[in-house]
């Protein structure tokens, strides 16, 4: 009976679990789902890891490699994001080209990576006007119940940490850049953004950590983005009705606290591995 109803009234059976300040997963309107994290599950990549925040399942792979610095900015090297949402993470996506939430994640990310400054990317420059590092940052997602993005910061923030940059000299005479793998230094991560994203139902109702269900029947969505030191690193809200003074000051505080969870979970799983080694 429970399921035909869901099926028939999707908005309806949601209300009926809301009105009771719960979900139909169980969990309360503002409980984020249980968050775990793997570093350096991709042997061959240069960085990398993987999160699952309940069934959402994302993985981040980094590649570097050499590239010519821009006239406009000689002393920089390039982190390009790509977001890629395949048939296999959910029957809502199909294959070919990347599609608009694909295309809208990826330009999230670009934002976050840039107005963060989580990587100087003066930090990826070999040798000014001649040489740099271009990390082209993968983050597939294997397996999609939403709140995409947060899994997506998590991920390319942690394989970035896990990161290592090799020793590279530009050889006088032939010009041409000596790479040596045995010497590597880890790739310097300044700031340590983390999203939190919430949604509205009814324009009244506030929930963190939507489900991809709960994403579809909602309102409004947003996601914050903060550093370890409490700032704002970008506010994301794809359209949908307004949100208060009152209801984003909320969800900066919450961002906040979910930033201080996440962050200690990284610098454990991090430290795992480096003990490992």
């Amino acid at each position: 009976m429970a399921a035909g109803f869901k099926t028939a009234e999707p908005l309806e059976y949601h209300r009926s679990f809301l009105k009771e300040n719960c979900r139909p997963d169980g969990r309360e309107l503002v409980e984020f789902r249980t968050t775990t994290l793997n570093i350096g599950s991709i042997s061959t990549a240069d960085g990398s890891a993987l999160v699952k925040i309940g069934n959402t399942t994302v993985i981040c792979g980094i590649k570097m490699e050499f590239a010519n610095p821009s006239v406009e900015a000689p002393n920089k090297g390039y982190i390009v994001p790509n977001v890629d949402l395949p048939p296999l993470c959910s029957s809502g996506f199909r294959p070919g080209a990347p599609g608009e939430q694909a295309q809208a994640a990826s330009q999230f990310i670009a934002d976050v990576i840039e107005s963060s400054e989580v990587v100087k990317t003066e930090d990826l420059c070999i040798e000014r006007g001649k040489l740099c590092w271009v990390l082209y940052c993968d983050l597939m997602c294997l397996d999609y119940d939403g709140n995409l993005l947060d899994a997506c910061i998590i991920a390319l923030l942690a394989a970035l940490k896990n990161a290592q940059l090799p020793e590279v000299t530009v050889n006088a005479e032939t010009s041409l850049p000596e790479v040596d793998l045995k010497n590597r230094k880890p790739l310097q991560v300044h700031r340590h953004p983390i999203g939190s994203s919430f949604c509205v139902f009814d324009n009244s109702v506030l929930i963190v950590d939507p489900t991809a269900e709960e994403e579809r029947l909602s309102t409004a969505q947003l996601t914050v983005v903060t550093d370890e030191n409490g700032g704002l690193c970008s506010v994301h809200k794809p359209g949908g009705t307004p949100f208060s003074g009152e209801r984003l000051q909320e969800c900066i505080s919450r961002a906040q606290v979910r930033h201080r969870e996440i962050q200690k979970l990284i610098d454990k799983v991090a430290q795992s591995v480096t003990s490992k080694k």
